[in-house]
């Protein structure tokens, strides 16, 4: 650390703040269209599609919400019943979705990146992954470098589940562990065996899983140094190829099951930095590397390769290998990038299925980049994904005074540095990433207002 505890410490009390994570720029609150055109929005993507499928190929994003238990920890759209009768007709509406893009590419599209995220994805039968992966894999062609991903819960991913998943051709899974203490699994209503964990994780090595991802959560009710130390160390036993380290986000105004707790049950600001601070001392020190945005990669897996040939992409799957400019969002409430545009799907599952099955396309909030969108967009990716950006003279005549400002005094403080091209985040500045992109926000400092400030928080606290 460059400067003393004291100023790290003063500096994490002024900068824990709210502030987005940045899978999109502008972030989802500040888009313009409550309700997106779906002929503006496909004339985008067609335009985007012909400019880089032959050579970039396409990321395609499948919300699959259903959960047989509400964890009340989770801020995800998901949607909780224990009927397995649910899956066909939400099948059948991805499909029909799915086909509606295929009717607007004017050539068969190449999948270069495909995950399946939730809600739980193996809340699905085999059967009925097997059924919709190949239907859509009929219409599609295949990268050469093709990556496809999903997230599995230890409770109820089977060897069937890995198998079948397997011969379609996924090859990274991640597991949603979070914490191995029953204590903090009680309280959060996540109960999962350490037996479980190992059992799945085990089976996809031996079926043939290249990467395997932990999501780990820190801040959670009743975490202690003690705990963590147990839940890091237990993970560090089976070496996944990943890790994310995700920070607790207390949202109870988004995420009502997350009252089943209240702030006293939370570590404070400064406990739940110290958990931070135990458990990844504990990675680096068994050998994985700090990717950015509480992201760990051991150094034979895909996602350190691109850290260090400074090609990772962000989207709003997190951080990628893939830097396909269009990503096609497929289920309720899943979000779609047409890199000069944005659509959500509305959020509640009937009233999609609904839609889509009537023929219309179920299209909530959007927003349209302008000039200097795409521009503050291309900054924030840089600082987010490389730890640095150029400056550019448009850019720098987008900068107000507050801009400079607020720039030289992180300057100050040592958490960048400038060059005579642009600047540079510093090992102590990773940790305040999100401020420095908040810098350049311009969408969020004109929504500021003194009426915002006083209304409810729109995004969980920084560090």
């Amino acid at each position: 650390m460059t400067v003393s505890e004291n100023a790290y410490q003063k500096l994490i009390q002024k900068y824990n703040v709210p502030c987005p994570r940045y899978t999109s720029y502008p972030t989802v609150p500040f888009w313009e269209e409550s309700q997106t055109n779906a002929k503006q929005w496909f004339e985008a993507v067609q335009k985007t599609f012909n400019k880089t499928n032959e050579n970039q190929g396409i990321a395609v994003y499948i919300h699959l919400p259903f959960c047989e238990q509400l964890c009340t920890y989770c801020g995800c759209n998901k949607r909780i019943t224990k009927r397995h009768s649910v899956e066909e007709p939400y099948l059948h509406a991805l499909l029909t979705e799915w086909q509606n893009y295929l009717d607007v590419f004017n050539e068969k599209p190449i999948i270069r990146e495909l995950h399946l995220g939730g809600g739980t994805p193996t809340f699905f039968s085999p059967k009925s992954l097997e059924f919709l992966i190949s239907e859509i894999l009929k219409t599609a062609d295949l990268h050469p470098d093709y990556e496809f991903s999903f997230e599995g819960h230890p409770n109820n991913t089977t060897e069937a589940h890995l198998q079948t998943l397997f011969g379609l051709g996924f090859r990274r899974v991640s597991y949603g562990v979070q914490d191995f203490d029953e204590k903090v699994q009680r309280t959060i209503n996540r109960l999962q065996p350490y037996e479980n964990v190992a059992f799945v994780t085990e089976t996809a090595r031996k079926i043939g899983y290249e990467s395997v991802n932990f999501d780990l959560v820190y801040g959670l009710p009743f975490q202690t140094l003690e705990t963590i130390t147990d839940t890091i160390t237990k993970t560090l036993a089976f070496r996944p190829e990943r890790i994310a380290f995700y920070s607790y986000a207390h949202v109870p105004w988004k995420s009502p099951g997350q009252r089943a707790y209240t702030e006293i049950d939370l570590p404070n600001d400064a406990e739940k930095r110290a958990l931070y601070e135990l458990g990844c001392q504990m990675l680096t020190e068994a050998g994985y590397v700090d990717i950015g945005m509480d992201h760990f990669s051991l150094s034979q897996d895909t996602l350190y390769k691109a850290h260090e040939n400074k090609i990772l992409h962000r989207n709003f799957m997190g951080y990628t290998t893939s830097s396909s400019e269009l990503l096609i969002g497929l289920g309720a409430s899943s979000i779609s990038d047409a890199g000069t545009a944005y659509v959500q799907n509305e959020k509640h599952v009937e009233r999609y299925q609904e839609e889509i099955l009537q023929g219309e396309m179920p299209f909530r909030n959007g927003h349209f980049l302008t000039e200097n969108d795409l521009l503050i967009k291309a900054h924030i990716l840089d600082i987010i994904c490389k730890g640095e950006t150029e400056f550019t003279p448009e850019l720098l005549r987008t900068f107000d005074k507050s801009v400079a400002q607020q720039l030289a005094q992180m300057q100050y403080e040592k958490l960048l540095q400038f060059s005579d091209k642009g600047l540079k985040v510093s090992n102590l500045g990773f940790t305040f990433i999100r401020n420095i992109c908040a810098v350049f926000d311009e969408r969020m400092r004109q929504k500021h207002t003194a009426k915002a400030r006083s209304a409810t928080p729109q995004f969980s606290q920084s560090v």
